[in-house]
């Protein structure tokens, strides 16, 4: 399995992502990180369908400031019968100073009626390998 983690997505801290201290608030990160880690996992499995399990500890190092660039670094660890693992990495973009680290981030993959299914992966595919 390749154990290198991919940075794709970027995002830049605007003035509505700000918390009263004016750095990112916490929460906008959590759910920039979660819409990721859930596409991710829907371009891994090859389902629409997949819901997210489990957040293991979440590890705020430091603090993005408005202007600031970030990217958000997603890798699969571990395939399960049903599941998909991820570790999440945010970083500075432009300095690559770590942000924020999540070990853990499991999805499940569901069938046509929510219930959880087999989705047969066992290792990190690329779409252009697939065509």
């Amino acid at each position: 399995m390749e154990n290198e983690m991919k940075f794709h997505t970027r995002k830049w801290v605007k003035p509505e992502d700000l918390n009263p201290n004016q750095t990112l608030f916490g929460g906008r990160l959590l759910q920039w990180i979660d819409e990721e880690t859930a596409l991710y996992a829907v371009i891994q499995l090859e389902n629409r369908h997949v819901v997210t399990k489990f957040i293991s500890e979440i590890n705020f190092i430091s603090a993005p400031r408005q202007g600031d660039i970030i990217e958000i670094g997603i890798i699969a660890t571990h395939f399960g019968n049903t599941s998909i693992t991820m570790r999440c990495e945010v970083r500075d973009k432009l300095t690559r100073v770590s942000i924020l680290t999540i070990d853990k981030i499991v999805f499940v993959n569901l069938d046509k009626d929510g219930k959880p299914a087999s989705h047969g992966k066992t290792a990190i595919t690329y779409v252009k390998d697939r065509l």
